[in-house]
């Protein structure tokens, strides 16, 4: 038995009249239009449709080229199903593009009865319209299951409203999977310029993202937001980038390094600032921020610009902490981790100095997951 709940003899219900089926397309079309969130867009489709032609469960399919499948992550009463493609009824509709109005399922051998084995759920009649992308590429399609209505089958006009969902959520859900591909895309360049930076400076391209996942922790367990805390960690791989532009001559200088070269090192935090601050994305300009001041000092005394407390942006601070933990806490070929205790205690005295006072005690709070982050990252060093 699956661990989710369902009901086996639900409540019957009426046919919606013209006004609450009007209601109804205007409230979704609306909550559609306004989110960027792939995987709202699919729960927001799913009880659209269930709701519109009043059925027991409906399920947003959608087609992985990759795999060759068909999968849903948003199905009222399930987790994720994955299926060959042209499988069961959703493939052979998706096959055909056209709309399937099935009143017996277990009379049609195109049925698979999988689910229903593996769930208990007996699906009886079944809905299937197919829906396609500004450009008539296939795209998924939509199921629904089970009229609730004392009819208890599912008529024309129940294909057809399916079929007005469907057109409408099709061409909306198109818009944010091509959003979705434009954030990934700038998630992937900014891990990568993250990782040339790091690299140039001895570190590993572990570290930027054991940076971002602490940045993300800590970012949550200040209270920020879910997108909010999903930027951060997105931007602060990008914290060192400026040092591509600092010679080898002072970046890997083995000793320490004079007063003359240490300002010429500092330049990273401008240099990288510079060149990201004119973007018009809000994910770069977050960026810019914190390459810019990741290294200043709540007590005033770091770098470039010697800013004090809440002057330094709430990003740049995140970053300094997730930065110096891990700059501490790694295994280097010039130098051992320093041992946890030893980190956290200096944590301690940096708090009001160093490092947000309030963010220490966010960490503190939040180390048992940031050292679970940081164990799944470990690098792989030479003896």
């Amino acid at each position: 038995m699956a661990d989710y709940d369902f009901e086996l003899q639900p409540a019957l219900k009426e046919e919606h009249t013209p006004e609450q089926m009007l209601r109804i397309i205007f409230d979704y079309t609306a909550k559609i239009g306004n989110e960027s969130s792939l995987q709202n867009v699919l729960v927001l489709m799913a009880n659209m449709g269930r709701e519109m032609i009043v059925s027991d469960r409906c399920t947003v399919w959608l087609i992985d080229h990759k795999t060759n499948e068909l999968f849903t992550t948003v199905a009222h009463g399930v987790n994720e199903i994955r299926v060959p493609m042209g499988s069961g009824f959703v493939g052979h509709s998706i096959e055909i593009g056209k709309p399937l109005l099935i009143e017996d399922a277990y009379a049609d051998p195109r049925h698979n009865p999988t689910n229903d084995k593996l769930t208990g759920y007996k699906t009886k009649s079944i809905i299937t319209v197919p829906f396609v992308g500004n450009d008539g590429s296939m795209i998924g399609a939509y199921q629904a299951i089970n009229k609730m209505t004392p009819e208890a089958v599912f008529t024309q006009r129940d294909l057809d409203y399916l079929a007005l969902a469907a057109s409408y959520a099709g061409k909306s859900l198109e818009s944010v999977m091509l959003h979705e591909e434009i954030v990934a895309t700038q998630r992937e360049i900014i891990f990568t310029m993250g990782e040339i930076g790091e690299s140039r400076s001895k570190e590993t391209g572990n570290h930027v993202k054991r940076v971002a996942e602490y940045s993300y922790i800590l970012a949550l367990g200040l209270g920020l937001g879910q997108e909010e805390a999903e930027k951060i960690k997105m931007a602060s791989p990008m914290h060192d980038i400026g040092k591509v532009a600092i010679p080898d001559a002072v970046l890997k200088k083995p000793g320490k390094l004079t007063d003359e070269e240490y300002d010429i090192m500092k330049t990273h935090t401008t240099i990288a600032y510079n060149l990201l601050k004119g973007s018009s994305r809000d994910l770069l300009r977050s960026a810019a921020s914190i390459a810019h001041e990741h290294h200043e000092k709540w007590d005033g005394t770091g770098y470039p610009q010697k800013l004090k407390g809440e002057e330094i942006h709430l990003y740049g601070r995140i970053t300094a902490v997730a930065d110096v933990f891990d700059a501490l806490g790694s295994d280097r070929v010039y130098k051992k981790a320093w041992e946890l205790d030893r980190i956290v205690n200096l944590f301690h005295e940096e708090r009001g100095r160093h490092f947000d006072p309030q963010l220490i005690d966010v960490f503190m709070e939040q180390l048992p997951k940031i050292i679970e982050v940081r164990d799944r990252y470990k690098d792989d060093m030479p003896e």
